[in-house]
Protein backbone atom coordinates (compact mmCIF):
# COMPACT_ATOMS: atom_id res chain seq x y z
CA UNK A 1 0.00 0.00 0.00
CA UNK A 2 2.86 2.37 0.82
CA UNK A 3 4.38 1.81 -2.60
CA UNK A 4 1.07 2.56 -4.33
CA UNK A 5 0.68 5.78 -2.33
CA UNK A 6 4.27 6.76 -3.12
CA UNK A 7 3.69 6.34 -6.86
CA UNK A 8 0.36 8.19 -6.59
CA UNK A 9 2.02 11.04 -4.68
CA UNK A 10 4.75 11.28 -7.32
CA UNK A 11 2.10 11.47 -10.08
CA UNK A 12 0.13 14.12 -8.16
CA UNK A 13 3.24 16.26 -7.76
CA UNK A 14 4.03 16.00 -11.44
CA UNK A 15 0.51 17.14 -12.38
CA UNK A 16 0.63 20.08 -9.97
CA UNK A 17 4.07 21.16 -11.18
CA UNK A 18 3.11 20.94 -14.86
CA UNK A 19 0.71 23.78 -15.79
CA UNK A 20 -0.15 22.11 -19.10
CA UNK A 21 -1.25 18.89 -17.45
CA UNK A 22 -3.28 20.83 -14.89
CA UNK A 23 -4.94 22.93 -17.60
CA UNK A 24 -5.77 19.87 -19.70
CA UNK A 25 -7.19 18.02 -16.71
CA UNK A 26 -9.36 20.82 -15.26
CA UNK A 27 -9.94 23.66 -17.72
CA UNK A 28 -10.22 21.70 -20.96
CA UNK A 29 -13.27 19.59 -19.92
CA UNK A 30 -15.04 22.72 -18.67
CA UNK A 31 -14.32 24.60 -21.90
CA UNK A 32 -15.39 21.64 -24.03
CA UNK A 33 -18.76 21.15 -22.36
CA UNK A 34 -19.53 24.86 -22.62
CA UNK A 35 -18.35 25.14 -26.22
CA UNK A 36 -19.96 21.96 -27.51
CA UNK A 37 -23.06 22.43 -25.39
CA UNK A 38 -23.84 25.75 -27.03
CA UNK A 39 -22.56 24.78 -30.49
CA UNK A 40 -24.27 21.39 -30.89
CA UNK A 41 -27.89 22.52 -30.83
CA UNK A 42 -30.33 20.51 -32.92
CA UNK A 43 -33.25 22.83 -32.20
CA UNK A 44 -33.97 24.83 -35.34
CA UNK A 45 -34.78 28.43 -34.48
CA UNK A 46 -35.44 31.49 -36.60
CA UNK A 47 -35.89 29.44 -39.77
CA UNK A 48 -35.59 31.85 -42.69
CA UNK A 49 -38.41 31.49 -45.20
CA UNK A 50 -38.90 33.48 -48.40
CA UNK A 51 -42.38 34.40 -49.64
CA UNK A 52 -43.49 34.71 -53.26
CA UNK A 53 -47.06 36.00 -53.08
CA UNK A 54 -48.78 36.33 -56.46
CA UNK A 55 -52.14 36.76 -54.71
CA UNK A 56 -51.34 39.59 -52.28
CA UNK A 57 -54.63 39.15 -50.47
CA UNK A 58 -55.76 39.27 -46.87
CA UNK A 59 -55.92 35.47 -46.88
CA UNK A 60 -52.31 35.02 -47.97
CA UNK A 61 -51.18 37.65 -45.49
CA UNK A 62 -53.11 35.87 -42.74
CA UNK A 63 -51.33 32.62 -43.62
CA UNK A 64 -47.94 34.34 -43.41
CA UNK A 65 -48.78 35.95 -40.05
CA UNK A 66 -49.86 32.60 -38.67
CA UNK A 67 -46.64 31.05 -39.97
CA UNK A 68 -44.31 33.54 -38.26
CA UNK A 69 -46.33 33.71 -35.03
CA UNK A 70 -44.87 30.39 -33.86
CA UNK A 71 -41.47 32.02 -33.30
CA UNK A 72 -39.64 29.29 -35.21
CA UNK A 73 -40.11 30.82 -38.66
CA UNK A 74 -38.99 34.25 -39.88
CA UNK A 75 -40.04 35.86 -43.16
CA UNK A 76 -36.59 36.73 -44.44
CA UNK A 77 -37.33 37.77 -48.03
CA UNK A 78 -40.26 38.95 -50.13
CA UNK A 79 -39.79 37.80 -53.73
CA UNK A 80 -41.36 39.25 -56.86
CA UNK A 81 -40.84 36.42 -59.38
CA UNK A 82 -39.67 32.81 -59.67
CA UNK A 83 -36.28 33.76 -61.11
CA UNK A 84 -35.23 35.12 -57.71
CA UNK A 85 -35.79 31.81 -55.90
CA UNK A 86 -32.68 29.81 -56.83
CA UNK A 87 -30.19 32.70 -56.42
CA UNK A 88 -31.62 33.29 -52.95
CA UNK A 89 -31.00 29.65 -52.02
CA UNK A 90 -27.44 29.88 -53.32
CA UNK A 91 -26.83 32.98 -51.17
CA UNK A 92 -28.36 31.28 -48.09
CA UNK A 93 -31.04 33.95 -47.74
CA UNK A 94 -33.62 31.35 -46.73
CA UNK A 95 -34.12 27.62 -46.19
CA UNK A 96 -37.52 27.45 -47.87
CA UNK A 97 -39.81 29.48 -50.14
CA UNK A 98 -43.61 29.52 -50.01
CA UNK A 99 -45.41 30.39 -53.25
CA UNK A 100 -49.02 31.58 -53.19
CA UNK A 101 -50.74 31.29 -56.59
CA UNK A 102 -52.56 34.29 -58.07
CA UNK A 103 -55.98 32.66 -57.46
CA UNK A 104 -55.23 31.62 -53.87
CA UNK A 105 -58.04 33.59 -52.18
CA UNK A 106 -60.55 32.74 -54.92
CA UNK A 107 -59.64 29.07 -54.79
CA UNK A 108 -60.30 29.01 -51.05
CA UNK A 109 -63.93 29.87 -51.79
CA UNK A 110 -64.60 27.92 -55.00
CA UNK A 111 -62.35 24.86 -54.99
CA UNK A 112 -62.40 21.91 -52.58
CA UNK A 113 -58.59 21.95 -52.36
CA UNK A 114 -56.30 24.99 -52.59
CA UNK A 115 -52.64 24.43 -53.33
CA UNK A 116 -49.60 26.41 -52.29
CA UNK A 117 -46.06 25.41 -53.22
CA UNK A 118 -43.16 24.96 -50.79
CA UNK A 119 -39.63 24.80 -52.20
CA UNK A 120 -36.93 23.50 -49.84
CA UNK A 121 -33.14 23.78 -49.75
CA UNK A 122 -32.09 20.14 -50.02
CA UNK A 123 -28.37 20.78 -49.51
CA UNK A 124 -28.97 20.00 -45.82
CA UNK A 125 -31.42 17.12 -45.95
CA UNK A 126 -32.00 16.92 -42.20
CA UNK A 127 -32.81 20.61 -41.87
CA UNK A 128 -34.99 20.48 -45.00
CA UNK A 129 -37.09 17.68 -43.52
CA UNK A 130 -37.47 19.59 -40.25
CA UNK A 131 -38.48 22.79 -42.06
CA UNK A 132 -41.03 20.82 -44.09
CA UNK A 133 -42.51 19.39 -40.88
CA UNK A 134 -42.78 22.88 -39.35
CA UNK A 135 -44.50 24.30 -42.42
CA UNK A 136 -46.86 21.32 -42.73
CA UNK A 137 -47.80 21.74 -39.07
CA UNK A 138 -48.61 25.42 -39.70
CA UNK A 139 -50.70 24.45 -42.74
CA UNK A 140 -52.61 21.85 -40.71
CA UNK A 141 -53.34 24.41 -38.01
CA UNK A 142 -54.64 26.92 -40.57
CA UNK A 143 -56.73 24.22 -42.27
CA UNK A 144 -58.33 23.45 -38.93
CA UNK A 145 -59.23 27.10 -38.37
CA UNK A 146 -60.76 27.34 -41.88
CA UNK A 147 -62.78 24.19 -41.26
CA UNK A 148 -64.22 25.63 -38.07
CA UNK A 149 -64.95 29.07 -39.52
CA UNK A 150 -66.33 28.13 -42.94
CA UNK A 151 -67.98 24.79 -42.34
CA UNK A 152 -68.84 24.94 -38.65
CA UNK A 153 -66.75 21.90 -37.76
CA UNK A 154 -66.25 22.76 -34.11
CA UNK A 155 -65.66 19.12 -33.22
CA UNK A 156 -63.50 16.93 -35.44
CA UNK A 157 -63.94 13.13 -35.52
CA UNK A 158 -60.39 12.42 -34.33
CA UNK A 159 -58.24 14.63 -32.16
CA UNK A 160 -54.73 13.66 -31.08
CA UNK A 161 -53.37 14.92 -27.80
CA UNK A 162 -49.65 14.40 -27.51
CA UNK A 163 -47.82 14.28 -24.21
CA UNK A 164 -44.02 14.14 -24.14
CA UNK A 165 -42.44 12.49 -21.12
CA UNK A 166 -39.01 13.29 -19.63
CA UNK A 167 -38.35 16.21 -22.03
CA UNK A 168 -41.64 18.10 -22.55
CA UNK A 169 -40.03 20.98 -24.45
CA UNK A 170 -38.04 18.58 -26.67
CA UNK A 171 -34.85 20.50 -25.94
CA UNK A 172 -31.87 18.94 -27.68
CA UNK A 173 -29.57 19.99 -24.80
CA UNK A 174 -31.23 17.40 -22.57
CA UNK A 175 -30.05 14.73 -25.01
CA UNK A 176 -26.73 16.23 -26.07
CA UNK A 177 -25.19 17.28 -22.72
CA UNK A 178 -25.19 13.79 -21.13
CA UNK A 179 -23.58 12.55 -24.34
CA UNK A 180 -20.96 15.27 -24.05
CA UNK A 181 -20.17 14.05 -20.54
CA UNK A 182 -19.34 10.60 -21.91
CA UNK A 183 -17.34 11.97 -24.85
CA UNK A 184 -15.31 14.43 -22.78
CA UNK A 185 -14.57 12.02 -19.92
CA UNK A 186 -13.49 9.24 -22.26
CA UNK A 187 -11.24 11.54 -24.25
CA UNK A 188 -9.72 13.53 -21.38
CA UNK A 189 -9.12 10.53 -19.10
CA UNK A 190 -7.48 8.53 -21.87
CA UNK A 191 -5.36 11.53 -22.88
CA UNK A 192 -4.17 12.14 -19.33
CA UNK A 193 -3.06 8.58 -18.62
CA UNK A 194 -1.85 7.85 -22.16
CA UNK A 195 1.22 9.98 -21.50
CA UNK A 196 1.86 8.70 -17.96
CA UNK A 197 4.17 5.79 -18.81
CA UNK A 198 5.33 7.26 -22.13
CA UNK A 199 6.57 10.29 -20.19
CA UNK A 200 8.58 8.03 -17.90
CA UNK A 201 10.20 6.44 -20.95
CA UNK A 202 11.16 9.79 -22.48
CA UNK A 203 12.55 11.29 -19.27
CA UNK A 204 14.44 8.14 -18.34
CA UNK A 205 12.68 7.67 -14.99
CA UNK A 206 11.25 4.36 -16.16
CA UNK A 207 14.61 2.73 -15.48
CA UNK A 208 14.47 4.04 -11.90
CA UNK A 209 11.04 2.47 -11.44
CA UNK A 210 12.29 -0.81 -12.88
CA UNK A 211 15.08 -0.94 -10.27
CA UNK A 212 12.67 -0.52 -7.33
CA UNK A 213 10.93 -3.52 -5.71
CA UNK A 214 7.51 -2.60 -7.12
CA UNK A 215 5.23 -4.95 -9.01
CA UNK A 216 3.12 -4.10 -12.04
CA UNK A 217 -0.26 -3.82 -10.21
CA UNK A 218 1.23 -1.32 -7.77
CA UNK A 219 2.53 0.87 -10.59
CA UNK A 220 -0.75 0.76 -12.53
CA UNK A 221 -2.94 1.49 -9.50
CA UNK A 222 -0.58 4.21 -8.32
CA UNK A 223 -0.69 5.83 -11.77
CA UNK A 224 -4.49 5.61 -12.02
CA UNK A 225 -5.39 6.93 -8.57
CA UNK A 226 -4.44 10.63 -9.04
CA UNK A 227 -6.21 10.81 -12.38
CA UNK A 228 -9.23 9.08 -10.87
CA UNK A 229 -9.56 11.95 -8.40
CA UNK A 230 -9.13 14.58 -11.12
CA UNK A 231 -11.57 12.80 -13.46
CA UNK A 232 -14.18 12.62 -10.68
CA UNK A 233 -13.80 16.39 -10.23
CA UNK A 234 -14.16 16.88 -13.99
CA UNK A 235 -17.31 14.74 -14.09
CA UNK A 236 -18.81 16.74 -11.22
CA UNK A 237 -18.11 20.02 -13.04
CA UNK A 238 -19.59 18.71 -16.30
CA UNK A 239 -22.84 17.55 -14.70
CA UNK A 240 -23.18 20.76 -12.67
CA UNK A 241 -22.69 22.85 -15.83
CA UNK A 242 -25.29 20.70 -17.56
CA UNK A 243 -27.79 21.31 -14.77
CA UNK A 244 -27.26 24.99 -14.02
CA UNK A 245 -26.12 26.34 -17.41
CA UNK A 246 -28.07 24.19 -19.87
CA UNK A 247 -31.01 23.40 -17.63
CA UNK A 248 -30.67 19.61 -17.87
CA UNK A 249 -32.85 18.08 -15.12
CA UNK A 250 -31.74 15.43 -12.67
CA UNK A 251 -34.61 12.97 -12.20
CA UNK A 252 -32.55 10.11 -10.79
CA UNK A 253 -30.04 9.53 -8.03
CA UNK A 254 -26.77 11.44 -7.89
CA UNK A 255 -25.23 8.44 -6.12
CA UNK A 256 -26.18 6.09 -8.97
CA UNK A 257 -24.79 8.59 -11.48
CA UNK A 258 -21.55 8.83 -9.49
CA UNK A 259 -21.18 5.06 -9.23
CA UNK A 260 -21.59 4.34 -12.92
CA UNK A 261 -19.44 7.36 -13.81
CA UNK A 262 -16.56 6.06 -11.68
CA UNK A 263 -16.69 2.71 -13.50
CA UNK A 264 -16.64 4.51 -16.86
CA UNK A 265 -13.77 6.74 -15.72
CA UNK A 266 -11.81 3.65 -14.67
CA UNK A 267 -12.31 2.20 -18.16
CA UNK A 268 -11.03 5.38 -19.83
CA UNK A 269 -8.02 5.65 -17.51
CA UNK A 270 -7.10 1.99 -17.98
CA UNK A 271 -7.37 2.37 -21.75
CA UNK A 272 -5.04 5.36 -21.60
CA UNK A 273 -2.49 3.43 -19.53
CA UNK A 274 -2.66 0.53 -21.95
CA UNK A 275 -1.93 2.91 -24.83
CA UNK A 276 0.88 4.51 -22.81
CA UNK A 277 2.52 1.15 -22.14
CA UNK A 278 2.62 0.39 -25.87
CA UNK A 279 3.55 3.83 -27.24
CA UNK A 280 7.20 4.85 -27.24
CA UNK A 281 6.68 8.64 -27.12
CA UNK A 282 4.13 11.02 -25.62
CA UNK A 283 3.21 12.32 -29.07
CA UNK A 284 2.38 8.85 -30.36
CA UNK A 285 0.41 8.13 -27.18
CA UNK A 286 -1.67 11.31 -27.53
CA UNK A 287 -2.49 10.68 -31.19
CA UNK A 288 -3.42 7.06 -30.49
CA UNK A 289 -5.61 8.06 -27.54
CA UNK A 290 -7.46 10.63 -29.65
CA UNK A 291 -8.06 8.19 -32.51
CA UNK A 292 -9.22 5.36 -30.28
CA UNK A 293 -11.53 7.43 -28.06
CA UNK A 294 -12.82 10.46 -29.99
CA UNK A 295 -14.16 9.05 -33.26
CA UNK A 296 -15.76 5.83 -31.94
CA UNK A 297 -17.41 7.64 -29.04
CA UNK A 298 -18.61 10.48 -31.26
CA UNK A 299 -19.90 8.42 -34.17
CA UNK A 300 -20.71 4.89 -32.98
CA UNK A 301 -21.92 5.16 -29.37
CA UNK A 302 -25.34 6.70 -30.00
CA UNK A 303 -24.12 10.14 -28.92
CA UNK A 304 -25.70 11.80 -31.99
CA UNK A 305 -26.68 9.06 -34.44
CA UNK A 306 -29.10 6.30 -33.32
CA UNK A 307 -27.40 2.91 -33.23
CA UNK A 308 -30.53 1.24 -34.65
CA UNK A 309 -30.12 3.29 -37.84
CA UNK A 310 -26.53 2.11 -38.42
CA UNK A 311 -25.54 -0.80 -40.70
CA UNK A 312 -25.52 -4.18 -38.97
CA UNK A 313 -21.72 -4.35 -38.91
CA UNK A 314 -21.42 -0.99 -37.12
CA UNK A 315 -24.12 -2.01 -34.66
CA UNK A 316 -21.92 -4.94 -33.62
CA UNK A 317 -18.91 -2.62 -33.39
CA UNK A 318 -20.85 -0.24 -31.14
CA UNK A 319 -21.30 -3.04 -28.60
CA UNK A 320 -17.60 -3.04 -27.76
CA UNK A 321 -17.52 0.74 -27.20
CA UNK A 322 -17.90 1.52 -23.46
CA UNK A 323 -19.65 4.84 -24.12
CA UNK A 324 -22.55 2.97 -25.78
CA UNK A 325 -23.59 1.49 -22.43
CA UNK A 326 -22.62 4.49 -20.33
CA UNK A 327 -24.68 6.85 -22.50
CA UNK A 328 -27.81 4.77 -22.11
CA UNK A 329 -27.24 4.55 -18.37
CA UNK A 330 -26.71 8.25 -17.66
CA UNK A 331 -29.52 9.36 -19.99
CA UNK A 332 -31.78 6.95 -18.15
CA UNK A 333 -30.68 8.24 -14.75
CA UNK A 334 -30.76 11.94 -15.63
CA UNK A 335 -33.89 12.08 -17.80
CA UNK A 336 -36.00 9.05 -16.84
CA UNK A 337 -35.03 8.58 -13.20
CA UNK A 338 -34.04 4.91 -13.71
CA UNK A 339 -31.16 4.18 -11.34
CA UNK A 340 -30.58 0.45 -11.74
CA UNK A 341 -28.88 -1.02 -14.82
CA UNK A 342 -27.49 -4.41 -13.75
CA UNK A 343 -26.72 -5.79 -17.23
CA UNK A 344 -25.03 -2.71 -18.66
CA UNK A 345 -23.35 -1.96 -15.34
CA UNK A 346 -21.96 -5.50 -15.35
CA UNK A 347 -20.67 -5.07 -18.91
CA UNK A 348 -18.89 -1.84 -17.96
CA UNK A 349 -17.39 -3.47 -14.86
CA UNK A 350 -16.16 -6.37 -16.98
CA UNK A 351 -14.61 -3.97 -19.48
CA UNK A 352 -12.81 -2.07 -16.72
CA UNK A 353 -11.38 -5.26 -15.19
CA UNK A 354 -10.31 -6.54 -18.60
CA UNK A 355 -8.46 -3.33 -19.48
CA UNK A 356 -6.78 -3.07 -16.07
CA UNK A 357 -5.56 -6.69 -16.26
CA UNK A 358 -4.36 -6.10 -19.83
CA UNK A 359 -2.47 -2.95 -18.79
CA UNK A 360 -0.92 -4.77 -15.81
CA UNK A 361 0.20 -7.68 -17.99
CA UNK A 362 1.63 -5.33 -20.58
CA UNK A 363 3.58 -3.40 -17.94
CA UNK A 364 4.60 -6.60 -16.16
CA UNK A 365 6.27 -7.71 -19.38
CA UNK A 366 8.41 -4.56 -19.25
CA UNK A 367 9.27 -5.15 -15.59
CA UNK A 368 10.34 -8.71 -16.36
Amino acid sequence: MKRILAIARKEFLHILRDPRSLAVSILMPLMMVLLYGFAIDMDLKNIRVGVLDFNRSAESRSFINEMVSSGFIVESARLSNRKEIEPGFRQNKYRAVIIFPADFSLSLVKDPVTQIQIILDGADGTSAATVANYLNAVTSRINLSYAKEDFGLDILPIETRTRVLFNPELRSAHFIVPGLAALIMMMICALLTSIAIAREKETGTMEQILTTPVVAPQVIIGKIFPYMVIAALDATLIFLVGKFVFGVPMNGSWFALAGYSLIFILIALSLGLLISSVAKTQQVALIAALMITLLPTLLLSGFIFPIASMPAVLQYVSRVIPATYYLEIIRGIILKGVNWYPRMGGILTGMSLFLIILAIKRFKTRLD
